[in-house]
């Protein structure tokens, strides 16, 4: 996409909008001229400025073409077609929907396959719809609060009652967080989390600077989470997995948040992590 991302991205339009201000709110989301997309589309500049102001009305596969080529999230395609008079096409289920349960599997077996290395799923507010055995082993210090259900796996990371304390690299861990989220208001314009970016930007930081996170290898790489349990230092890296080609709206706003050792001691300390048979904390999740 062309857009550059911004926490202060406006939201999209009220549901009773007309698809001309939809289509305009995200062609300019999207930092894109009538003229380029006019060409991406494959349709003339006239055409779709009169679409854009209601002089003129777009075929069903007109809305979805645009749609796509300026990568418009499917709930919000939805809104397109029924601004524009037709059905809408994607559904959104819950997460434990009986036609979803294949899918829930998939999400289940790849949570417990990560073991023993911690590994979530998120929805697209960042609140938590699964994880595995060891997430809740690494939470010791956390305000119970931050454990109810719905948990806003962000809010838990940064938050001062948090697991913000222990975090050595706090600093680096909250900017990248953050960048991420200010990556999604781009991609979405959601009010709900430009609220939540707000919030995350207002917690206090500690006067102390980031300790060393590695050795160095991971220096223009990645940033790590690097994380004090038990006497030590956890230095985690992560990766994010999504469903490939999701018709399901719960499904594409579905991410598994899967976190790797980044050195031997890591993956050693996870390792007994593991294997402690000794009580966990609760995790609210839905």
């Amino acid at each position: 996409m062309s857009a550059s991302p911004h926490p202060d991205s406006s939201p999209p339009p009220g549901s009773d909008a007309s698809f001309g201000a939809h289509l305009r709110h995200w062609r300019q989301q999207r930092r894109m001229s009538q003229l380029d997309l006019a060409h991406d589309a494959d349709i003339s500049t006239r055409h779709l400025s009169c679409v854009e102001t209601g002089r003129a009305l777009p075929s069903r596969d007109m809305v979805l073409r645009l749609a796509e080529r300026l990568s418009v999230p499917l709930r919000e395609r939805n809104r397109w077609l029924v601004s524009a008079g037709y059905a809408p096409m994607y559904r959104e289920r819950p997460i434990d929907d009986p036609a979803l349960a294949m899918a829930r599997q998939a999400v289940d077996r790849l949570l417990q396959a990560h073991e023993p290395y911690p590994a979530l799923a998120v929805d697209r507010h960042w609140q938590l719809v699964a994880a595995n055995a060891l997430v809740p082993r690494l939470l010791e210090g956390v305000a119970p609060f931050l454990l109810a259900a719905p948990v806003n796996v962000l809010r838990l990371s940064l938050h001062p009652q948090g697991m913000a304390p222990r975090i050595t690299n706090l600093r680096a861990w909250r900017a990248h967080l953050l960048e991420r989220l200010a990556q999604q208001i781009g991609a979405t314009g959601d009010p709900v989390l430009q609220a939540l970016h707000q919030e995350l930007s207002g917690y206090a930081l500690p006067a102390t600077r980031d300790e060393a996170a590695t050795d160095g290898d991971l220096a223009g790489i990645a940033v790590p989470l690097c994380l004090r349990h038990g006497g030590a230092v956890l230095n985690l890296i992560s990766t994010t997995t999504v469903f490939g080609t999701p018709v399901d709206i719960t499904l594409q706003d579905l991410a598994i948040e899967s976190f790797f050792p980044a050195d031997a001691a890591t993956s050693a300390a996870l390792a007994a992590l593991a294997t402690d048979a000794s009580p966990s904390n609760g995790v609210g999740m839905r």
